[in-house]
């Protein structure tokens, strides 16, 4: 599709949504003000809770398909500095970010953080085609996708971020098996995130892997909160605890949520989905009281 006509049904979603027009009236997020944590350095802060793209923003160019994603990112950028995480490996979904963020003029008021997933030979070229699908002459946060070639895409990373291409630096993965190379990685080198899974049926990075980066100043996205939707099959009509009012909880998956962004090693979740119930639904996650270790270990019997 010639790129003016796809701006155009970009724009066309946006307004619709309310997300490009100075005059849109949004639903305000309750009050209080959501949760942030402190970035290394204490320079900033981020919401607790942002947002994934991976299976969500693999999407085409149709209004039909756009539509909700629209929605859903007016509905996150309610809340000033959201994190958005995306890949060049999630098929089209750092084109589709890179167009709502133009089309909304939001690019400055997120956080916005990518990956390297190729080979180290290959990295330049992936990165520079990433930049072109993102819009953008530079990204927030830049990192090493599930340890490949990690020694000399972090090498390359760094060299970006010393010419202004990216803030911080980080390294990621997707799976408890991988816990330790990780662990190791943040022993013997100086990243700035950490990216990995953790949910209260995934308890594995309490172990060593979350006190390590509290104790090295390094933050900490939380890739697969939800498990890809198994904690929501294993409450299926299972009625919600009447002790998640205690911490101002109305479903489950807030409860699962402020499990994971409770602990003080967390920066922030990242849940992915393409539907604005959810996305309401998720942000709710970071407001209100969070539990206490009593209340975490409570949560996590639920699952037992």
């Amino acid at each position: 599709m010639p790129s003016d006509r796809r701006r155009f049904l970009c724009r066309s979603m946006l307004l619709a949504a309310g997300l490009a027009s100075p005059v849109a009236t949004l639903a305000a997020l309750p009050s209080p003000a959501p949760l942030r944590r402190a970035l290394p350095g204490g320079r900033e802060t981020l919401p607790v809770i942002g947002m994934g793209t991976a299976d969500t923003f693999n999407v085409g160019t149709e209004p039909g398909e756009r539509a909700p994603l629209a929605e859903v990112m007016a509905l996150l950028l309610q809340t000033p500095g959201p994190v958005i995480d995306t890949a060049p490996s999630y098929g089209s979904a750092e084109a589709v970010t890179g167009d709502l963020l133009l089309d909304a003029s939001a690019r400055a008021r997120v956080f916005l953080a990518t990956k390297i997933s190729a080979s180290a030979a290959n990295a330049p070229a992936q990165w520079a085609q990433s930049l072109r699908d993102l819009r953008s002459e530079n990204v927030d946060l830049l990192q090493v996708h599930n340890l490949i070639d990690w020694r000399d895409n972090l090498r390359f990373i760094r060299q970006l971020k010393e010419h202004g291409k990216t803030r911080y630096t980080g390294i990621t993965h997707y799976r408890e098996d991988a816990h330790e190379a990780l662990a190791q990685i943040v022993r013997s080198e100086r990243v700035d995130f950490v990216q990995l899974n953790y949910s209260v049926a995934e308890r594995n990075a309490e172990r060593t892997l979350l006190p390590l980066c509290q104790e090295r100043g390094v933050a900490v996205l939380v890739n697969r909160p939800f498990q890809d939707g198994r904690l929501f099959r294993a409450v299926k009509d299972r009625p919600l605890p009447p002790w998640a009012g205690e911490i101002d909880c109305d479903s489950w998956g807030q409860l699962f949520l402020k499990f994971i962004v409770s602990h003080p090693a967390v920066t922030a979740a990242i849940p992915a989905t393409s539907k604005p119930r959810n996305m309401r639904d998720n942000l709710g996650a970071g407001l209100g009281r969070m539990p206490d270790a009593r209340q975490r270990e409570r949560i996590a019997a639920l699952l037992a």
